[in-house]
């Protein structure tokens, strides 16, 4: 497996730094300084034409001038100079660099025509670059610190990323006091190449790190940001602050679904998807830091609350319970427990208030009781100062507690009394907060990443058999209105769409004339509403254009007049295409809903759910996710919403399975048609049984996508599936594997033989676990591929192979897997399936496919023989052979 691309960045031997300098105050002579005193035990080599020598070590003129090929480069030199020096630095053969200068645009203009120069000199000598604008790199436990900062950074397990220096520099101050210490700290800059996507990539795998905080400004790359996020955080919390959450101007409203769903919504829902955690202020994002630097998790919501103060603990009671988590029940042995260490006046609930006069063994003992009751998730432990009370000594009882597992924040309120006992938590590593508010803030970060991630564990059910979209039909009505110059669809036309994605909608006729109106009504049957019929108008009621409830042809007549005139009237600008007829749709006993679209300038696609009608923009009852939903992303969709908890589609009915099956089929639309920017279904009439949607507008442009580029989040690969014919005549049907295969997957694991399952795993397994088959089957299309043999129908249909690859962290090889049923072994399969795998990694651009058989697994040795693969000893394992190929030729 090759090393991932980026560690030249995170782990270089050796660090030449251009524009070296022992000038007071320069950028060169503080990164020299802060790399020299330092315990980096590489190769530090400084290059300045200026100098023959920076800090004792000689110095050359230019990077050409080495003996040696650095494995990074940190460029200090003005921003005149820097294209020179890429230039030098891929010549000689560097492949990182750091470049600390900031102003690359041209003065006067913004144009940053130095910036694409010096980026397309790097890409053409294949240097990757973090920077320009930024403030350095820190890996501390290798005691890297090629920054310009002043800080230091003292080693430990938590990694902040960042976009903003200030903020860099501020959080770096705070932990020094605090003594909270880093695996990595990267402020990112302007991201013209590597960026977040790339660096939290690197910090998935990174033993170092176990927790992750990042500062977001700006993101460049959704898919790979999406991708290296979703990767980190399903293995570690990350924690992410975003600027901009009151965006003005992020979209004029053309349609009720923009004017609810902002940018801030997207990157929510984004977050949502990766099973990662926002929070809104830079004290909040102490906190989390605070309690994640310690290594403590949650295992569920149920805190006990310590005080000796009543009035405090009623605080940190209401905090928690508005930020969703609860207080624990106390088990009656907990209360006895507590009555052998308690005056007889504490009131024998949670929260706890072990009274004023409390002493250190109260503060301990009680913590002890809590922490034994299996009902007890964490403990907040609050102090105030009073006058019966030993803050210091208090603080000391606490260290010395035995607190398991299970997270403990300590709350020491007031000033100047209890000063000692933070320095005493500090130095202990004790997560300790001067408010309730913090505490809880910090609590709440963690409950929701657990949150978050028992939702990723969540398998969907397996999908029946679901009709195709009539493609052709959907991209003919789309193709025809671009070709007229439309930018959004009529109602008639944005329902045929839907309907080719079998979304239900209400049948509607365009009448271009009185008579023509009636006739619709009375085809459709009475009432009616009548409305223009003019792309260009997005809100028709506001015009005075929708008449509804229309009872007789007379009246339907009436109508189309009275909504020609006011059209005329208030949108002079607009030649109307007639009227739409449509059947009167109430909601009776049902709800008015609203499913959306709006087209994230960023992350793409965001499909939004709520309350619908015309007063939609007042109620702003909506939740928001990122396609691709499958059932279980569909149903928590609608569940966000008070309407969908009014609906009660939490619950198994029809109801809820038509909604679910209108946003999946939704979310097919946008994957499939990247012409259409917005969707607004407005309303959906819902009643108990059944759902139609009533109005509907379309949003389109021509698009260049390249089959899913819009997409933030990679969809299933459709265009994969295909039918292969083994030697024997059997056809079997070859597709990526989905969530929706879970069930399928674990069948098929499960009904492999012991031998089987032992080639395929290298070790003896009864049972595949959860996070296993959720790994296995919810993979991300971007940087893993499983493709899986099915065959017959209805309870035959099963699994009979697959075939996987995961993408090395180079970038540029990938790691197989392979296993077949035990009945269809020896019948081609295995071949055909590593030939479509093999096709599949090629057109990924990867370069070369490698994985590891074990000795005694004959057949699949001779498999590899015959497709290519040379076998390679692998050093000090006589069980297991290395087998490679290249995929070019």
């Amino acid at each position: 497996m090759g090393t991932h691309y980026l560690e030249r960045f995170f782990h270089p031997d050796s660090v030449a730094v251009i524009g070296a300098s022992e000038t007071p105050g320069s950028v060169g002579q503080q990164v020299m300084d802060n790399l020299l005193d330092g315990d980096f035990q590489g190769t530090i080599l400084p290059v300045n034409p200026n100098h023959r020598r920076v800090r004792d070590r000689a110095c050359v003129d230019r990077i050409t001038g080495l003996e040696t090929v650095p494995d990074l480069a940190v460029i200090c030199v003005p921003p005149r100079h820097i294209h020179r020096v890429v230039k030098d630095c891929g010549q000689h053969g560097v492949r990182a660099a750091l470049i600390l200068a900031a102003g690359l645009g041209d003065p006067g203009t913004g144009v940053k025509r130095v910036e694409r120069e010096v980026m397309a000199t790097a890409r053409r000598y294949g240097i990757r670059v973090i920077g320009p604008d930024w403030v350095g790199l820190m890996r501390p436990p290798l005691g890297l610190n090629a920054t310009f900062s002043r800080n230091r950074a003292s080693a430990g397990q938590l990694a902040l990323v960042s976009q903003s220096g200030a903020l860099t520099s501020a959080v770096l101050d705070w932990a020094e006091s605090r003594r909270v210490g880093f695996s990595a700290v990267c402020s990112l800059g302007d991201t013209t190449d590597v960026d977040f996507g790339d660096v939290l990539d690197y910090l998935a795998l990174d033993q170092d790190t176990r927790s992750i905080l990042l500062y977001v400004e700006t993101i460049t790359d959704a898919r790979r940001f999406m991708s290296g996020l979703r990767a980190a955080a399903r293995l570690k919390p990350v924690i992410v602050m975003k600027v901009g959450r009151q965006q003005e101007g992020y979209r004029a409203a053309t349609s009720h679904t923009g004017a609810l769903v902002g940018e801030d919504d997207a990157f929510d829902a984004a977050l949502g998807r990766a099973g990662a955690v926002r929070v809104p202020t830079i004290g909040q994002l102490f906190a989390a830091a605070e309690l994640l630097a310690s290594g403590r998790r949650l295992g569920g919501d149920r805190i006990a609350v310590i005080s000796n103060g009543g009035g405090p603990a009623i605080i940190a009671t209401d905090l928690l319970v508005e930020r969703d988590l609860q207080l624990a029940d106390l088990a009656p042995e907990t209360v006895t427990a507590l009555d052998r260490s308690l005056p007889a006046r504490w009131p024998r609930h949670n929260p706890v208030d072990i009274l004023g006069d409390a002493d250190a063994d109260r503060f301990s003992n009680s913590l002890t009781a809590c922490l034994d009751d299996r009902g007890v998730d964490g403990a907040l432990v609050i102090l105030t100062p009073q006058a019966r009370t030993d803050p210091d000594a208090a603080a000391g009882a606490l260290c010395e507690t035995r607190t398991g597992r299970k997270p403990v924040l300590a709350c020491w309120m007031g000033g100047t009394r209890i000063r000692a006992a933070r320095e005493r938590f500090t130095a202990a590593g004790f997560p300790n907060f001067a408010t309730p508010e913090n505490a809880t803030e910090a609590l709440s970060a963690l409950s929701r990443y657990r949150r978050s991630q028992a939702l990723l564990m969540q398998v969907p059910e397996a999908s029946g058999t679901r009709s195709e979209p009539d493609l052709d039909t959907a991209r003919g009505i789309i193709a025809e209105a671009l070709q007229r110059g439309q930018s959004r669809l009529t109602p008639h036309q944005s329902k045929a769409v839907l309907a080719a994605f079998h979304i239900p909608v209400s049948r509607t006729l365009v009448a271009r004339s009185p008579q023509e109106a009636r006739a619709a009504a009375e085809q459709l049957g009475l009432p009616v509403a009548v409305k223009i019929n003019a792309p260009e108008i997005a809100h028709k009621a506001a015009v005075d254009c929708v008449r509804l409830n229309v009872l007789d042809g007379d009246a339907v007549e009436a109508a189309y007049g009275d909504i020609m005139a006011a059209a005329a009237r208030t949108r002079p600008d607009v030649t109307p295409d007639g009227v739409s007829v449509e059947p009167m749709h109430t909601p009776r006993n049902g709800k008015e809903v609203m499913l959306g679209v709006v087209r994230d300038p960023v992350f793409g696609p965001a499909i939004s759910f709520g309350a619908g009608g015309s007063m939609v923009e007042v109620i702003r009852d909506r939740a928001v996710s990122l396609p691709p939903l499958n059932d279980f992303l569909a149903r928590d969709l609608m569940t966000r919403t008070r309407v969908g908890r009014h609906l009660q589609l939490d619950q198994d009915g029809p109801l809820r399975s038509e909604l679910e099956h209108a946003l999946l089929r939704l979310s097919d639309l946008v994957c499939l048609l990247p012409q259409v920017t917005d969707v607004d279904i407005n309303p959906v009439i819902a009643d108990a049984t059944a759902m139609i949607a009533v109005d509907a507008r379309l949003h389109i442009r021509d698009s260049d996508s390249d089959g899913y580029g819009h997409m933030a989040i990679m969809p299933y690969p459709r265009h994969l599936e295909t039918v292969e014919t083994l030697p024997d005549g059997t056809a079997v049907t070859v597709r990526p594997i989905r969530p929706e295969d879970a069930e399928m997957e674990e069948a098929f694991i499960q009904g492999l033989s012991a031998r089987s399952r032992y080639y395929r795993f290298m070790d003896h397994m009864d049972r595949i676990s959860l996070p296993m088959l959720v790994r296995f089957t919810q993979i991300d299309y971007d940087r893993e591929m499983a493709l899986v043999a099915v065959h017959g129908s209805g309870e035959a249909y099963r699994q009979v192979g697959v075939a996987r690859y995961v993408i090395n962290p180079d970038g540029a090889s990938c790691e197989f897997a392979i296993a077949v049923a035990d009945d269809w072994q020896g019948r081609g399969l295995g071949r055909r399936l590593m030939e479509r795998l093999m096709a599949t990694a090629r057109a990924r651009g990867l370069t070369r496919m490698e994985g590891q058989v074990l000795s005694a697994n004959r057949g699949m040795l001779a498999l590899m023989e015959r497709l290519g693969f040379q076998r390679h000893r692998v050093p000090d394992d006589y069980r297991v052979v290395q087998v490679e190929r290249p995929l070019r030729d």
